[in-house]
C-alpha cells in the first residue's frame, strides 16, 4: 500500500530538484525531459550527474539539496560546453517541418514548405533538431557575446516546454474526437430529406478543411516580445532577399 506522506514527500522534491535543472530538456539526461528526470533523482533511480546543460554548478546545487557529496558529471551523459543555439541554413532548408516537431521549446518558426527560423532567445540548444533534418541545414554555434544560461532563461523554457505539451496534447484529443466522429454510425436520413444530407455533406466537407489549414498552419505564433517579433523580422527580410536574387 502506497504511503501519501512518502508520495508527496517525493513530489515536494522532485519539485525542487527541476527548479535547480536548466529545463534545456534535451534528454541527455537518458530522461524524456527535465522533470521525469527531477522525478528520477527523487525516487532514487537516478543520479545527480547526468545533465551536461547543468554542468558542475548543477551537480553541486543538487548534492547540497540532497545532502550529499558531488560528483563529476558522467560522461555518459555528454560533456559540459558553452552555451550554443541552433542555426539554419535558410538557403537549404526545405520546409519539411521535421525540425519543429522536434523542438521541445517552439523555438522554431515556419510552416510546411516555408523557410523556418530559429529564435535565439528561446533556442536552449539542447540540439534534437539537427538529427531529423533530412538536408543536414542545421548546426549550432557558440552564443555571441558568451553569456551564461540563467534562471530567467530556465523559467521561460519550462513555461514553454509546459505549452507546448498543453498544445500537443490538446491536438491529440482534437484528433481522437474526430476520429471517433468518422467511425460512428450514421444518422439515418428520412428518405424525402435531400437537403438535410446536402448539409451534412457540405458541413463534413468544410470540417475536413479547417482540419487540413490547422495542420498546415504554424501553432506556436502566440504573442511575442519585440525582440521576438525583430528576430521574425529579420527572418522575413532575409526570405524575401533570397525570392528576389532567385527571380
Amino acid at each position: 500500500m502506497n504511503n501519501p506522506s512518502v508520495d508527496a514527500s517525493t513530489a515536494r522534491l522532485a519539485e525542487q530538484i527541476d527548479a535547480i535543472l536548466p529545463q534545456t530538456q534535451c534528454t541527455r539526461c537518458g530522461y524524456d525531459g527535465c522533470r521525469p528526470y527531477a522525478q528520477a533523482i527523487a525516487q532514487g533511480s537516478a543520479d545527480i550527474n547526468q545533465c551536461p546543460p547543468g554542468g558542475a554548478a548543477g551537480i553541486v546545487k543538487l548534492a547540497d539539496l540532497l545532502k550529499t557529496l558531488p560528483k563529476p558529471l558522467n560522461p555518459a551523459n555528454g560533456v559540459e560546453k558553452p552555451l550554443e543555439v541552433a542555426r539554419i541554413d535558410e538557403a537549404l532548408c526545405i520546409g519539411c517541418t521535421l525540425c519543429i516537431q522536434a523542438c521541445p521549446v517552439d523555438a522554431i518558426l515556419g510552416a510546411a514548405k516555408q523557410m523556418h527560423t530559429i529564435l535565439d532567445s528561446w533556442c536552449t540548444g539542447c540540439e534534437l533538431c539537427i538529427a531529423p533534418c533530412p538536408v543536414d541545414c542545421i548546426r549550432m554555434e557558440p552564443v555571441t557575446p558568451t553569456r551564461v544560461w540563467t534562471t530567467a532563461d530556465a523559467d521561460l523554457a519550462r513555461r514553454r516546454y509546459g505549452a507546448r505539451n498543453a498544445r500537443l496534447a490538446a491536438g491529440k484529443r482534437e484528433r481522437e474526437a474526430m476520429l471517433a466522429a468518422r467511425s460512428a454510425p450514421p444518422r439515418a436520413a428520412p428518405a424525402n430529406d435531400a437537403d438535410a444530407r446536402k448539409k451534412a455533406i457540405i458541413a463534413a466537407a468544410i470540417e475536413r478543411a479547417r482540419a487540413q489549414q490547422a495542420a498546415a498552419r504554424p501553432r506556436n505564433l502566440e504573442p511575442q516580445s519585440d525582440e521576438v517579433r525583430r528576430q521574425i523580422a529579420d527572418a522575413d527580410a532575409r526570405r524575401a532577399r533570397t525570392t528576389r536574387s532567385d527571380a
